[in-house]
């Protein structure tokens, strides 16, 4: 017997926040059985403590089927299994596989690293990319996406892998239809059999050259000294995640940082008149706008309760992130953007042994781009009115796909 649940929302009625009806489940049910978008039912959890909890439990499995994609006809909604084979790359193992690969990663991603190795690009290309801006708003209004937002996460993500930046389009093309939730599943898979190949076929280039730069020749001549360790299978799985994640998310949060400042004149000129601030307004914006929209699962390994709430062994919870980010037991004021707010930590990257191994490499990249644009252009604002940006409400990310600035 199938049961009437409600759906897990997902429209949103204003432009920078997630769905109202966010407000009403954190007070009344802020754990909920709901039907997610893909039609498998589970949990949803809108608090950030709880949230907190369903990341951080080592009685929580993140080998989890997608909840997010649109299931095609004939598929049995009420099942947690995967619909088809995946082969999951880290962040969907659990320990002790998890932190086997996570230790070969993450010392080339600490706040050390990204300032000792990245730090100086990141620096260059936005001077460089500015310049192009200003050159060629004499000629009218120019897209901010274009010019800034896209091709910055491009070139930091091409720099540290080591991918050539002359198939950026390409390989965004695929990472846009792959992460479409508007698209069939035949043509998302097409974008990921594309990326596949693509690294597949990078690797073995890099197999080929043992000088060659960058992060994926790093790993391949790891798995040349222990080939236990990384096999080509991993070195394709790790390459296509941290080429579309690198690029798609911090892509995401320029946008909306941008737009957000653009709308909210009062943070802007705080960020204006003190750029020594630059950290704790990004650590704001990062939890103010939180970009995972449809939240991140979870499976119940074991019977166990959240909230007071029984949760079954095979359960599928979900964590809307946005709304937990929102939860006003745990921030003041949160729907308002506060540069001054005193934080101790926000579940934008997630939380636990699997929180965002990119982090820090985005918010180097928002720490250099958001100073310097409102800087160099003191008369930046919209050339259309608000309502009229561009969004990207279909894709994993919200962000902005077409945003039209002046000066």
């Amino acid at each position: 017997m199938t049961v009437d649940l409600p759906a897990m929302p997902v429209q949103r009625q204003r432009l920078l926040d997630p769905p109202l009806e966010y407000h009403q489940l954190q007070e009344e049910q802020p754990i909920v059985r709901v039907r997610f978008p893909s039609g498998r039912v589970g949990w949803l959890v809108t608090r950030f403590d709880e949230g907190s909890q369903v990341f951080s439990d080592p009685r929580m499995s993140a080998r989890r089927p997608r909840h997010d994609v649109p299931e095609e006809e004939g598929h049995d909604a009420e099942s947690n299994e995967p619909a088809e084979a995946v082969n999951p790359t880290f962040v969907m193992m659990d320990e002790p596989d998890h932190g086997a690969y996570r230790r070969l990663l993450t010392g080339r991603f600490t706040p050390k690293a990204v300032q000792q190795k990245l730090q100086p690009y990141i620096d260059r290309i936005v001077t460089e990319h500015l310049d192009a801006m200003e050159k060629a708003g004499a000629h009218g209004p120019v897209d901010l996406v274009e010019h800034l937002s896209l091709p910055i996460p491009c070139l930091v993500i091409c720099e540290l892998l080591g991918v050539p930046y002359t198939d950026r389009d390409q390989f965004h093309h695929a990472t846009e239809v792959m992460m479409d939730m508007s698209k069939t599943r035949a043509e998302r898979a097409g974008g990921g059999r594309w990326l596949q190949q693509y690294i597949t076929t990078l690797v073995a280039a890099k197999r080929d050259d043992p000088d060659s730069a960058g992060l994926l020749a790093e790993l391949v001549r790891t798995s040349q000294e222990d080939g236990s360790v990384l096999t080509d299978t991993d070195l394709v799985d790790i390459g296509v995640l941290l080429l579309f994640a690198g690029h798609d998310t911090t892509m995401a949060m320029i946008g909306l940082s941008a737009l957000t400042l653009l709308t909210h004149p009062e943070q802007r000129q705080y960020l204006t008149e003190h750029p020594d601030r630059v950290g704790p307004a990004v650590e704001e914006l990062l939890r103010y706008l939180t970009i995972v929209q449809f939240g991140l699962g979870r499976v119940a390994k074991e019977d166990l309760e959240i909230g007071g709430r029984p949760i079954a062994k095979g359960d599928l919870v979900v964590v809307a992130m946005p709304a937990a980010n929102r939860d006003p037991r745990t921030f003041d004021n949160p729907d308002v953007p506060d540069f001054d707010r005193k934080m101790t930590r926000h579940l934008a990257f997630g939380y636990g042994v699997h929180q965002c191994l990119g982090q820090n490499v985005a918010r180097a990249e928002l720490k250099t781009i958001l100073p310097r644009l409102f800087e160099r252009f003191p008369g930046l604002r919209l050339a259309t009115p608000p309502e009229e940006v561009e969004m990207d409400t279909y894709g994993t990310n919200y962000g902005v796909r077409k945003m039209l600035v002046t000066w």
